[in-house]
């Protein structure tokens, strides 16, 4: 069965899903070497500014965010927030990940859990910060015409799980991942095209296969597979506070409005790191810019 597949489900038998609960809580906050070195190649790399971080609260948290194109923001993100904000949000992630058990166990011990309400429900009872995305893989494989864009659908499961904990749902914008790679197919052009049909004798793409989870065929630096080192801009809204809601589920509008809430947040802050960058860009190194082409 394909990763892509929709009846792919990890954590469908009860063992699964306490097995990976007990692993996300037992895992410890990153240090050493590894984080040092991740963190020293984001700041060489891509150069963040951090903008709002004395709007998080000194409380656990539920980060909530724009996705960014291939899920790269995490490899921004998690040394920046660790090293920068002592702050060490587990990342919720899309069921396909953990579809291999090698490579689900690889970035559990990593921090990312699956986004399963009982694994989120587990760990936000240890008090733990989170860290989701909302439109999900969708927004991780759109098209480079929807860049910056939310793309949330009907998704309410992050507002009912931080409101019944009782948690502050923390907006960020996040501008410069999404133009890490140039896009030289659609993922929505793929089934289609001659690619397409390799990838359906080979196996590789079948009817059961999600069309709309398929990544586009990207290009990097100077036309290699190598990230263009395009300048981060993270910046934090304000935080949203559901301390009120602990214990119970708000009602539609309440969700509806609490959401509305959160990605206004997120769209404001999307739109002045954009001009921020803009105001910015004579700051870039010739070869910054040669290679962000």
């Amino acid at each position: 069965m394909s990763i892509f597949s929709k009846d792919n489900d990890p954590l469908g038998e009860k063992e699964a899903l306490a097995r990976h609960i007990r692993l996300a809580l037992a895992v410890e906050r990153p240090s050493g070497m590894e984080l040092e070195l991740s963190y020293a190649l984001v700041k060489r790399l891509f150069n963040p500014v951090v903008s709002g971080a004395a709007n998080i609260p000194d409380r656990p948290c539920l980060f909530v965010g724009n996705h960014s194109l291939f899920a790269l923001d995490g490899w921004v993100l998690g040394p920046l927030l660790l090293k920068e904000l002592k702050r060490f949000p587990r990342g919720l992630g899309d069921k396909f990940l953990f579809a291999s058990a090698g490579i689900g166990d690889f970035i559990l011990k990593r921090g990312t859990v699956m986004g399963h309400p009982e694994v989120c429900s587990a760990l936000m009872r240890a008090g733990e910060d989170l860290i989701v995305f909302p439109g999900g893989a969708h927004e991780a494989v759109k098209p480079a015409s929807m860049k910056y864009e939310l793309q949330w659908k009907e998704r309410y499961g992050f507002v009912k799980l931080a409101a019944q904990h009782g948690y502050t749902i923390m907006p960020f914008g996040l501008v410069g991942p999404d133009e890490f790679y140039g896009h030289l197919m659609e993922g929505r052009d793929i089934p289609d095209s001659a690619l397409g049909s390799l990838l359906k004798r080979l196996g590789l793409l079948t009817e059961d296969t999600r069309s709309d989870m398929l990544p586009p065929i990207p290009v990097g630096a100077l036309g290699s597979f190598l990230p263009k080192p395009r300048r981060c801009y993270l910046g934090f809204g304000q935080p949203v506070d559901l301390a009120r809601y602990k214990g119970r589920t708000p009602s539609r509008k309440e969700q509806q409005s609490i959401r509305a809430a959160v990605a206004r947040q997120i769209e404001t802050q999307l739109a002045a790191l954009l001009v921020a960058r803009e105001q910015h860009k004579g700051e870039d190194s010739l070869l910054r810019r040669l290679l962000s082409l």
